[in-house]
């Protein structure tokens, strides 16, 4: 799998998997056999309530904890400095590991207006070896820019909802003007919205004998976008890392980004100068 390179030295597979509504007996199987495929970066964060699964993961996959890249997020319940803090390291006794390869803040809430404190939190927490790359997620230009002022530290990632119905370039180059990765969170839609049946990426996956999920997360890599993905099917599994043997032209790229339906076409709405996580 190809690799990003972070702006802290870092690097990340090009691929991640997601593990929103990934819980139980069952996601451990479907998690082991993810990293089987060969995934190596795992997103998680506290509000999926799967912490401990990923953790039983972890121990029952043949790959060393060294060669895994576990990531999880701040909920907005712990913007408060110490609470980050504390609340980072209960996160790492619930999965069962000494660090985090990768930990994001969930939402800037920014009418609570405390991400700059959190965000000194993970700053910190990355100098005392708990965290190896500290990033944020759904955080827009003016979110960026304040907690970079104040501290002097710039996150190496952003994940952001982008997929085709809302593909959010505006902050994409945000992101790249700081020289801060773009991660893309539910690159399909989720369920809410069937992209995937959408007919404009039928055809070009018919040209390229590809499925339309494989159009979708080669647009996301070619645009510099780490896409995070989920798939409990091994098949699924398999063809979401099976990307790397096309490329899409300039043509089919324009086709894609002009099916963006702007703020109508976000999943849920939720838009980060609105959305305020509380759990």
């Amino acid at each position: 799998m190809d690799a990003f390179l972070l702006n802290d030295g870092h690097t990340l597979p090009a691929i991640g998997f997601g593990t929103v509504g990934v819980q139980g007996a069952k996601g451990v199987i479907d998690l082991t056999t993810a990293i089987d495929k060969g995934y190596r970066l795992i997103d998680t964060s506290t509000n999926y309530n799967n912490e401990g699964m990923v953790g039983e993961a972890i121990r029952h996959s043949s790959v060393p904890r060294e060669e895994l890249i576990i990531s999880s997020k701040l909920p907005g319940l712990a913007h408060d400095y110490d609470k980050a803090f504390k609340l980072i390291q209960e996160q790492l006794y619930r999965i069962g590991i000494d660090y985090f390869d990768k930990y994001l803040i969930h939402w800037p809430n920014p009418k609570v207006g405390k991400y700059d404190q959190a965000w000194q939190a993970l700053v910190d927490a990355q100098k005392l070896g708990l965290i190896k790359t500290i990033g944020v997620s759904n955080f827009l230009e003016e979110h960026l820019d304040r907690i970079i002022d104040k501290t002097g530290v710039t996150p190496a990632t952003n994940q952001i909802e982008r997929h085709p119905y809302f593909n959010n370039n505006e902050l994409v180059q945000v992101n790249n003007d700081r020289g801060i990765l773009t991660e893309a969170w539910s690159p399909f839609g989720r369920n809410i919205v069937d992209i995937l049946a959408d007919n404009t990426l039928k055809k070009i996956a018919e040209k390229y004998d590809k499925t339309p999920g494989q159009v979708v997360l080669r647009w996301n890599l070619q645009n510099n976008v780490l896409p995070i993905v989920k798939a409990s099917s091994p098949k699924h599994q398999q063809e979401n890392v099976d990307v790397f043997d096309f490329e899409l032209t300039e043509e089919d790229i324009q086709a894609i980004d002009a099916m963006d339906k702007g703020e109508d076409g976000r999943v849920e709405g939720q838009h980060p100068n609105e959305y305020e996580e509380f759990v």
